[in-house]
């Protein structure tokens, strides 16, 4: 490791322009012309549109032109999609109702654009708006997902009866009920894990502009993906030939997934460009954030888990009932069942599976995924669960995790997934030690002398990363290859630029990925510049969501390093007259190892470029492209310990002591590391004491904004215990894993833990808020 190489704790360069406020974001973008948007949005949950009456608002001062989804739909503009096949376990696939991006006969939820106004000014746009008169023929609404599956329940696509969009299984279904008639003890929970708005600090923003002159689009967008944004835009929306149009994604203040999608307002903010003549834009307010930006989690589960008397494991059963909300996005139908059901097993080595995932249609924002997509809500279950069967078996938590944990690796599941290596004895080991559990009963004791009541819970998840590869992706219905791309490019005078189709919104790319280049040339990471987000700079790349920049982005990068390195001892053997297996590069030095020969990189660089002195054959220049492919996924795993005192007369719950023990295989910074950490655990904490996205009978969300929905804030987290145990990926060069997800996954069932082992009350659904926490206190007592 060099000072600023793998495993350094280097400050993030791209911090300087952050906290200073020089980060450039969407909506500090400004074209010559430009002029700004504002959606006419629904006030009901469901509704057919009997008329726009447009003409007031027409006449109002800066108004350029108002559009509707009519004309949208007449310029060839087609409908929004989901990207993943899921067929039935019958075989029929799924019901995929229209999306337009903008309404044309009905809104399926509060918050769809019916139309857009195009102004002068932000506010002239907003209140022109406001003055088109929409006329609705109101009609019934369903939120949720169980109730939309009975029969007289209101229809929402004519393609989806009883609102079904498809009824998947994964795993052996006899197999599984055999072994529940072996069992010795069977551990039933009715589960609920609470809809979830993603709240990424910077909203969605578009500017969207045509250039009549060349014919030609640009847009710029909040996109965790630009080039699949621009692929998907081209290829399926119609809304601009892919060559013909630019997809930028500057600076993306936080996504967590929510933008990972395309959404009507990108589309619009384009279409309206060529229809208007001027470059529009669009900036989302929270409320619009809300309403609009894909919701997240959204189950309701029934599991059983059968043992056997030596109290192993021999079979897990899964019902889950998903909420799509009104439309499929893009991703929505993989989140429930393949980012979900195959990680049942958890980390144990549990003989029998079967799952069974129902999506449902509702009247409410699409359901897409959100920080951990899938894997959260498959960890809640399976962790909830063994602690409730530990306690009805009077067992420890612990020592039952410990009995069923997978020590063979490779080990292949029986919903799909072949984990390649682990060692879960050892982060449980680290967060136990870290915790104190052994001291824990004395602490109970002490807090029950001051009238509180103390709980221990404890969370042992696995997570599935860097989605792939593409080729098992596409046998299970992904639109799109999971693979990615870098290019190295090696100035003349030995700088060096990273070209990668990953693309970063918080996670520290800039930094990280110059610590690679640092640690394979022993270059100052100053002398790195890092690329991302642009579709006319950078070759085709699939962007950056589940945990897979590092494991899968930064192996593209490793493969291209490489070449580079292989073309630059190449040159320095022939300048030196070396043998080229002589050749070592350190500390920014080409070298013959053994001798005194040298030169500076910035001398094999520059020779690189003259051509004056090069091998016979050899092409100038330095410059190198990868594409990588993983051979499977990455599983980072953990154990978190969270310990809280609840207060039996409020019910208000203190979180006391928080541990995170992880493998995420190789670490490139463990500064930025810890942070993500952070963030996740924060995240995961705020499901399971304060957020929760709701919906009246009538479909209106009653939480859209900050006033009803709880973020959490610094006092509602304590002070974090973060350690890590590098178990590394043999799937990878690198041996990463992936850290970005992991605190949001594994932090919810370890707090439920703690707070149902504290009331001594085991039926307590997220969020934990004071009010439920006094209502179980009191079931009980």
């Amino acid at each position: 490791m060099g000072i600023e190489g793998i495993g350094a704790k280097v400050l993030r360069k791209e911090d300087r322009r952050f906290i200073t406020g020089r980060g450039r974001y969407v909506d500090d973008m400004v074209v010559p012309g430009m002029k700004y948007a504002a959606f006419v949005r629904s006030p009901h949950a469901h509704a057919t549109i009997a008329g726009i009456d447009m003409e007031e608002a027409k006449g109002m001062p800066g108004v350029i032109g108002i559009l509707t989804g009519e004309q949208l739909q007449g310029d060839g503009i087609g409908n929004l999609i989901c990207g993943w096949a899921v067929s039935s376990k019958d075989g029929t696939p799924m019901k995929m109702g229209a999306w337009p991006a903008l309404a044309v006969e009905k809104v399926r939820h509060v918050g769809q654009a019916v139309a857009v106004v195009v102004a002068e000014t932000q506010m002239q746009a907003r209140d022109a708006a406001e003055a088109v008169m929409v006329d609705y023929d109101e009609l019934p609404a369903v939120v949720s997902a169980v109730e939309a599956l009975k029969d007289g329940a209101p229809q929402l696509h004519p393609e989806a009866e009883n609102n079904l969009i498809f009824d998947w299984e994964l795993g052996d279904k006899g197999a599984t009920d055999a072994a529940f008639t072996n069992a010795a003890h069977v551990t039933r929970l009715h589960i609920v894990n609470n809809r979830l708005v993603p709240n990424p600090m910077e909203p969605r923003a578009a500017l969207g502009h045509y250039d009549a002159a060349d014919d030609h689009y640009t847009c710029w967008t909040t996109s965790q993906n630009p080039h699949v944004a621009r692929l998907v835009m081209s290829a399926f929306y119609n809304v601009a030939p892919e060559h013909k149009l630019r997809v930028i994604a500057p600076d993306v203040g936080g996504g967590f997934g929510s933008k990972i999608y395309i959404y009507p307002e990108e589309i619009v903010c384009l279409w309206a460009s060529k229809r208007t003549g001027v470059p529009v834009k669009w900036t989302s307010d929270r409320t619009e954030a809300f309403l609009t930006d894909a919701h997240g989690r959204d189950h309701v589960t029934e599991v059983e888990m059968a043992l056997d008397a030596d109290n192993k494991i021999l079979g897990l059963k899964v019902d889950t009932v998903a909420n799509l909300g009104a439309y499929m996005s893009l991703f929505s139908s993989a989140t429930p069942t393949y980012l979900y059901a195959t990680l049942l097993s958890g980390q144990y080595d549990i003989p029998a599976i079967h799952a069974n995932v129902r999506a449902v249609y509702t009247n409410t924002v699409p359901v897409d995924a959100y920080r951990g997509a899938g894997r959260p809500e498959a960890t809640y279950v399976i962790e909830r669960t063994m602690e409730t069967a530990a306690r009805e078996l009077g067992v420890s938590p612990a020592e039952l995790r410990r009995k069923n944990f997978i020590r063979s690796f490779p080990h292949q599941t029986p919903v799909i997934m072949a984990y390649d290596a682990g060692d879960f004895d050892a982060t449980l080991d680290a967060g136990m030690q870290a915790a104190d559990v052994a001291g824990f009963e004395a602490r109970r004791a002490e807090a029950q002398s001051r009238g509180k009541l103390r709980g221990l819970g404890m969370s042992c998840y696995i997570e599935a990363c860097g989605i792939a590869p593409s080729k098992a992706v596409g046998s299970l219905g992904a639109g799109v290859g999971l693979w990615e791309s870098a290019e190295v490019r090696v100035n003349p005078v030995g700088t060096i630029e990273i070209l990668t189709g990953s693309h970063s919104h918080g996670q520290g790319h800039e930094t990280t990925f110059a610590q690679l280049v640092a640690e394979r040339f022993g270059l100052p990471v100053d002398n790195v510049q890092v690329i991302h987000g642009d579709t006319d700079k950078v070759q085709f790349g699939m962007g950056t969501y589940g945990s897979r920049s590092g494991a899968v982005g930064m192996s593209a990068i490793h493969k291209a390093l490489d070449k580079v390195e292989a073309k630059a001892k190449k040159i320095a053997a022939h300048l030196l007259e070396a043998d080229e297996g002589d050749i070592v590069i350190e500390n920014g030095e080409v070298k013959v190892a053994g001798t005194d020969k040298s030169l500076g990189w910035h001398e094999v660089c520059l020779g690189a470029y003259t051509g004056h002195n090069l091998p016979d054959g050899m092409e100038p220049g330095l410059k190198e492209g990868a594409f990588y492919d993983p051979t499977n996924f990455t599983f980072p795993a953990g154990c978190y310990i969270c310990e809280v005192e609840v207060d039996p007369e409020t019910g208000t719950t203190q979180i006391v002591q928080f541990v995170a023990a992880d493998d995420f295989g190789r670490v490139i910074n463990p500064m930025i590391v810890e942070g993500q950490v952070h963030g996740g655990l924060a995240q995961g904490i705020g499901q399971a004491l304060l957020e929760g996205a709701h919906y009246d009978e009538t479909g209106q969300l009653v939480t859209a904004s900050y006033m009803d929905y709880a973020m959490p804030r610094a006092w509602d987290l304590p002070m974090f215990d973060v350690s890590t145990n590098e178990t590394l990926c043999p799937g990878n060069p690198l041996g990463m894993k992936g850290c970005g997800e992991a605190g949001a996954i594994g932090s919810p069932p370890a707090v439920i833990n703690a707070i149902t082992d504290a009331i001594g009350n085991n039926d307590l659904t997220m969020p934990a808020t004071p009010q439920k926490v006094w209502r179980a206190i009191h079931a009980v007592t």
